[in-house]
């Protein structure tokens, strides 16, 4: 478990930007390393606003795109191209403009896929994926970096407080019911899987999120604060805007990241 680290940007533009330069840095790194690297997106304001920083940004073409499998840590399960649905999204924000390898976009089943609207099965789907991915060395592969929008209610992927998806400690992917934003029904990573990666960065901005930063900072449980669950083997990065961090206390993050 690593211990959180925090980055406060002036704004949300700004955050975006800059997360979306660290992105590059470490996947550049890791593709150096290793040959390959592999990233786990996250939709939403945050999430998609990296996303678009990066596509407008030159440094983008220093990732090799066909060396880069891309994951997801949580889906709306709607049917395929739903505009709701992050992957589709993730194509608008950035990956039609760059030049990624389709066997590596590793997109959640949709409501009208294989497993047609049986959530379970689309979530023990992806499941099998990744543990394919991984080669026999674990039930996931190694991410290099996970992100994670943080919720107003401080759920992060599709972990909402208190509900049964949050309290998985076995499987890497669940089907979520009854979720309180909609769609109700979705997929998502769990927090045994969330926590296998390299680097966990969770992203918050605006002053919707200040209390979720709050709470999810100041010792509260996964069950009722599921960002405070969420962590990475190496590194775990809130990365904000001076809104969202509006109620944390000065001492928590240097000056100079503000």
């Amino acid at each position: 478990m690593s211990v959180p680290q925090l980055v406060v940007h002036r704004d949300k533009e700004l955050m975006a930007q800059a997360a979306a330069a660290r992105l590059v840095t470490r996947i550049v790194d890791a593709q150096s390393a290793r040959g390959s690297a592999s990233v786990v997106l996250t939709g939403g304001r945050n999430g998609n606003g990296l996303l678009a920083a990066l596509a407008a940004s030159p440094a983008r073409d220093a990732i090799d795109w066909s060396r880069l499998d891309l994951w997801w840590g949580d889906e709306r399960f709607l049917p395929e191209g739903d505009p709701e649905r992050n992957v589709t999204q993730a194509r608008a924000a950035l990956l039609d403009a760059v030049a990624p390898d389709p066997s590596r976009i590793h997109a959640m089943p949709a409501s009208d896929g294989v497993y047609g609207d049986d959530a379970d099965a689309a979530a023990a789907g992806y499941a099998a994926e990744l543990a394919a991915a991984a080669g026999g060395d674990g039930a996931v592969p190694s991410f290099d970096v996970l992100m994670l929008g943080v919720g107003p209610d401080t759920h992060v992927a599709s972990l909402f407080p208190e509900l049964p998806a949050v309290r998985e400690t076995e499987r890497t992917v669940v089907g979520v019911r009854d979720a309180p934003k909609p769609p109700p029904t979705r997929v998502s990573l769990t927090l045994p899987a969330i926590r296998t990666a390299r680097e966990v960065w969770l992203l918050a901005a605006g002053e919707d999120k200040a209390e979720a930063a709050e709470t999810a900072l100041s010792g509260a449980g996964e069950i009722q604060a599921p960002a405070a669950g969420a962590y990475g083997r190496d590194r775990t990065l809130w990365l904000l805007d001076t809104a969202a961090a509006s109620r944390l206390p000065r001492a928590l993050y240097p000056p100079a990241s503000a």
